[in-house]
């Protein structure tokens, strides 16, 4: 019923083009932001044609023998347009798991985006992968989520970095200075997590000039000087925290608290969701308890970021 294509460059236009109009697709997908790191991975993206038009995508890469949602992508999963259905979704994953079997591929780690990333209800895949291929989930990750027009009042004390910033002329505004924030950044998750972010400041430079409407900074400034800031990135429903970090003089202000009062109440009211991102380590089982309470106390609440296994 299914043709299964392997992705190459040859389709990126198409490829792109299918995204741009999915039913639960962001930009995460198009080839110029997946591709931005492609020296790490062997791709094995697929496109699924019925009757000749392009139906569904996957993206995906391939390590060994096991076939993984793209590890260079917060969620993957099967994409999909208003068109795809329930039943068709049941035959492409049988037919599927018959492809990966002829490819040699012996184990599929799949990460679905999110409802809340879903600009129509878009979980056909999770029907199809639990009646055909028995997944089930190795790992639940939670992010905190507010829906902005039901904002939950803010736990006591969060506001109180406003009031010092407005006290001490702390603007808050959009930058375009990365190299100071990424310095901050980096130096924070050195100390406290002896890690580095997952973009260097090249990359995060060279994809915001690639997504300028989807990548955006907002820091706190003082003078000359930037104290903090979060890299959001912004996708038809949802304003995702990608980074969040602030200096030891910006945490004394409390800039972080007015960076997100300007983000939440004044920018970004016309969007649906605002989603901090995970929490959690080792695929759930570590919660970084004071990272989460800081989020809740902006008035975030959970949403599960699974991950399912299966043979095919």
């Amino acid at each position: 019923m299914f043709e299964i294509r392997r992705y190459t460059k040859a389709d990126a236009k198409v490829w792109n083009s299918y995204v741009a109009t999915a039913k639960n697709a962001t930009f995460l997908f198009d080839r110029g932001y997946m591709e931005y790191h492609e020296d790490r991975f062997t791709d094995f993206s697929l496109l699924f044609y019925l009757k000749g038009k392009l139906y569904a995508l996957l993206p995906a890469h391939v390590i060994d023998h096991t076939l993984y949602s793209h590890f260079g992508l917060t969620y993957g999963g099967l994409i999909m347009n208003r068109q795809v259905t329930a039943a068709s979704t049941v035959t492409l994953f049988e037919e599927l798991n018959t492809y990966l079997r002829s490819a040699d591929i012996h184990q599929v780690v799949y990460r679905p985006a999110p409802s809340i990333y879903h600009q129509l209800p878009a979980e056909e895949d999770l029907y199809a992968i639990w009646r055909v291929c028995h997944a089930q989930v190795v790992a639940r990750d939670i992010s905190s989520t507010i829906i902005l027009d039901r904002q939950l009042t803010w736990r006591q004390g969060r506001k109180e970095g406003i009031n010092r910033c407005i006290h001490h002329n702390i603007l808050i505004e959009r930058s375009e200075n990365y190299a100071a924030f990424w310095e901050i950044l980096t130096d924070n998750l050195s100390q406290k997590y002896h890690a580095q972010p997952v973009h260097s400041l090249a990359e995060i430079q060279w994809l915001k000039r690639q997504f300028p409407e989807n990548i955006q900074l907002f820091v706190a400034r003082k003078d000359e000087c930037i104290l903090g800031g979060t890299v959001l990135y912004i996708t038809p429903q949802v304003v995702h925290t990608q980074y969040i970090s602030a200096s030891l003089e910006g945490k004394k202000y409390g800039v972080i608290d007015a960076i997100f009062h300007q983000i939440l109440h004044i920018e970004y009211t016309h969007y649906r969701y605002f989603d901090f991102g995970k929490s959690t380590e080792k695929g759930g089982l570590e919660l970084n308890k004071s990272l989460i309470f800081q989020k809740e106390g902006f008035g975030g609440r959970g949403i599960c970021y699974d991950t399912y296994e299966w043979i095919p």
